[in-house]
Order: structure tokens, then sequence, then C-alpha cells
């Protein structure tokens, strides 16, 4: 028995972004965006959704920084060079930086913990971070569609190839992060004395 992706996709797919992107959320976001393209969702509620559960999870993010900051940072010392960047950032560009800190990668999770850690106001950040997040939300939910788009074009109707087509984004979404993350490591480990 074929495996059917429509009911599925249209009964979870909204939850399933929120929860996605509570934590990191950029595959989900491209995967919901794709399920839009193909009209299992709505683009409109896909980008609302996405920006509604990351700025949750940034705004936890950000409490367990100004909660627990210095013994977080302490426990791991790995990110104590990116909190030096970010408290670099804040201190110059605050708002630029609370907009846009959720499209570096790496500092997804990090970054609002990161600015916990400072003295900026929770008010402040929470109004900034809602705009960053509608904005990240669309950015990739709209790659997504536009993926589905360019699928379209070369393949004509996809309905044919749906589950290889969903099934090729979560591989190519998977490779670059994995490729990205070793690519981390690798530098990490050239720069180690």
């Amino acid at each position: 028995m074929a495996l059917e992706l429509a009911p599925l996709i249209e009964r979870y797919g909204y939850l399933a972004t929120f929860v996605g992107t509570l934590i990191e959320g950029e595959s989900l976001l491209i995967l919901s965006g794709l399920a839009a393209h193909r009209g299992y969702l709505s683009l409109p509620l896909v980008i609302a959704v996405g920006a509604v559960g990351g700025a949750l999870g940034d705004m936890a993010f950000f409490l367990v920084g100004r909660h627990y900051g210095t013994r977080l940072l302490a426990r791991f010392p790995r990110y104590a060079p990116a909190a030096g960047r970010v408290h670099a950032m804040i201190e110059r560009h605050w708002a630029i930086t609370i907009l846009v800190v959720r499209f570096l990668y790496g500092l997804r999770t990090a970054g609002p913990a990161i600015i916990g850690s400072t003295r900026m106001p929770f008010l402040e950040f929470a109004l900034l971070n809602a705009v960053g997040a509608l904005g990240w939300s669309a950015c990739w939910a709209g790659a997504g569609y536009v993926l589905g788009k360019a699928a379209e074009r070369v393949f004509g109707d996809v309905a044919r190839i749906e589950r290889e087509l969903f099934g090729g984004a979560a591989v190519i979404v998977a490779l670059v992060a994995v490729a990205y993350h070793v690519w981390r490591v690798r530098a990490r480990r050239n720069q180690a004395p």
C-alpha cells in the first residue's frame, strides 16, 4: 500500500511547521512552502505559523539566556566566541542584530540565548524578534514555494513525482545541513591551537 502524502500533510502540516520552528525550522519551512505550492497548505498560513513558532522559540531561548546565560557559557565554552560576536553586534547595532541573528547559521538558537544574557529589555527583544521571525518565515517558506514552481517548470505535472519531490527536497536540505556542519567542525579544528 502506497503512502498517501496529501492527507498527512493537510492534517499535520501546520502542527509540524509550528513544532519545527520552535527550535530550528528552516527545513520544515522549505517543505511546508513546497506543500503550499502543491495546494496542501496555505502559504500565508504557513508563514504565519512559522513566524509564531520561530518567535516563541526565540523568546524561550532569550529567557534561558537571561536566567542561565553565564552558567551556560561556562558549561559550553565553544559558544564563547559566538557570544563575543553577538555581544559586540548588540552594542553597535542592537535592532539589526535581533532582526538578522536568526539568518546566521549556528546562531538561530544560540543567538537569542546570547542576546538574553545582555541587558536587552525583553519587550524590545520580543517586538523586534516578531518582525524578524515573520521575515525569516516568509524567506524559507517562500523558498519552498519557489522550489515547487521550479520543479513544475522542469517536470511539468509534479503530482506523478510528488513523493520523490518531497523526499528529494528533504534529502537536499539534510545534505546541505550535514555538509555545513562538517565544514564548521573542520573549521573549528583548524582554528584550535
